[in-house]
């Protein structure tokens, strides 16, 4: 008789064999890692506070059209 799919995932794996999430311990080595920290990038540097305002009184459907003319003319 086959076997089914369930029976083979249940079976688990092979003796000997290394499951998910497994991981050979010696090859873990040390993690310490030496960094530059003068050296690192500084994500804030550019950082703004501020507002956004938007000019024009077109609505989202005259838009849509003006972007579907815009399209056709490519073509």
């Amino acid at each position: 008789m086959r076997p089914t799919v369930t029976d083979l995932f249940n079976a688990g794996p092979e003796p000997g064999a290394m499951g998910f999430g497994s991981y050979d311990e010696s090859e873990q080595g040390s993690q310490d890692v030496d960094t530059d920290e003068d050296g690192a990038v500084n994500v804030h540097e550019h950082d703004h506070d501020g507002d956004v305002s938007v000019e024009g009184d077109a609505d989202t459907d005259e838009l849509v059209d003006r972007l579907g003319a815009m399209k056709n003319d490519e073509e």
